[in-house]
């Protein structure tokens, strides 16, 4: 799928960044390129992510692209470890942990849209 011009800025100063950026953040960083409103960012994050090539971490409430090639957040589970000290995220995904919710959705009769588990805490280089 083709993006818009503005879906190819926010996924790419996305794609640029080292943390998770608000989307008020993102509006700074891209005034110079065209963007002042608020509604051209949400409208580009909306999309994105329904393209599945951006994750809102609800935690930080902010947005990464999404870095894995894997298919485990199209699959509807995503993991993030959010170090609170340095902003860094680790995408990831666990086979036996979407298997245990997956198995738990299935016991309660709970019908899961998705699943998105945020870890919060300290990274290595952090905790050095």
């Amino acid at each position: 799928m083709k993006l818009t011009k503005n879906q190819e800025l926010v996924f790419g100063r996305l794609q640029k960044s080292s943390t998770p950026q608000s989307a008020y953040e993102l509006l700074d960083s891209l005034r110079e390129d065209g963007l002042r409103a608020p509604l051209q960012i949400y409208r580009a994050l909306d999309k994105l992510i329904e393209l599945e090539l951006v994750h809102r971490l609800e935690s930080v409430n902010a947005f990464i692209a999404c870095n894995h090639g894997e298919p485990h957040c199209h699959s509807g589970f995503c993991a993030f470890a959010i170090c609170e000290a340095c902003g860094q995220v680790t995408e990831f995904s666990d086979n036996v942990i979407s298997t245990q919710l997956q198995d738990w959705a299935l016991a309660s009769q709970f019908k899961t849209k998705s699943t998105t588990v945020e870890i919060r805490g300290l990274c290595a280089n952090c905790l050095k």
